[in-house]
């Protein structure tokens, strides 16, 4: 059992560069709490004292801003950083090493009984407001953008963006990056290539324009395209 705790604590260290001392992370880190009040709910939970377990989860909701029901099942090295407003269902698996933000909701989208939440996998980050629903999978290794909302599985080592997620890239091998402001944008991406595909055949019209002495025809607002252009040239969203 000492050696989980010790574990727990070493995985804020790893993961949280704000960590400053094993006092600190003991009394100030309310993901550590909840985890920690997580695993005898969880206990009592698959010992059918269910009354007791969902108890605990009550008063751990209470104090930590976090909710986890009794019956989801959590791997080693878990870590909810900041936690405010973080659900996680009943049916919910995560696997290990996994980071989940504020806000994070890992939710069921049936009133069936049965598996109905997500399964995630190992190496995972999910940034800030992202909500993951019904019964998929994310990968191994994948990444989910803050504020996306994941309605399908997520293939390991993808990044997922955007409302519906969309996933954006794939990596070869499994990668813990917490810089969320360099995530891809699907969206931003496909519009700037149509961006490009214009110009392309505005300047092809032109030219056939020139040989046969056709009257040029004028463009639309060029201030108001220059504009999206600008917005759009790396990728990135307004």
């Amino acid at each position: 059992m000492f050696d989980t705790l010790r574990e727990d604590i070493q995985t804020i260290f790893n993961k949280d560069p704000a960590a400053k001392g094993t006092w600190e992370v003991m009394f100030f880190y309310p993901g550590l709490h909840a985890l920690w009040f997580y695993r005898p709910a969880h206990f009592l939970w698959r010992h059918k004292m269910r009354f007791l377990a969902r108890l605990f989860s009550h008063i751990t909701r209470f104090f930590t801003g976090i909710e986890i029901h009794p019956g989801a099942s959590i791997g080693r090295r878990f870590f909810v950083d900041h936690g405010a407003g973080v659900v996680i269902g009943e049916t919910a698996e995560i696997g290990d090493d996994v980071i989940l933000f504020q806000g994070v909701v890992l939710g069921g989208t049936t009133l069936k009984k049965g598996k109905r939440h997500p399964t995630i996998g190992n190496n995972v980050v999910i940034g800030a407001g992202a909500v993951i629903l019904g019964p998929i999978a994310i990968g191994d290794g994948a990444r989910v953008g803050a504020g996306s909302v994941v309605i399908k599985s997520v293939p390991p080592g993808a990044t997922v963006v955007g409302v519906p997620g969309r996933t954006s890239e794939d990596h070869k091998k499994t990668i813990m990056n917490l810089e969320h402001g360099d995530l891809p944008d699907p969206v931003a991406g496909a519009i700037k290539f149509v961006l490009q595909e214009q110009d392309r055949l505005e300047e092809r019209l032109k030219r056939l324009e020139s040989i046969n002495e056709l009257p040029v025809l004028e463009g639309g607002d060029l201030r108001e395209k220059e504009m999206i252009e600008v917005v759009f040239s790396h990728g990135g969203g307004i």
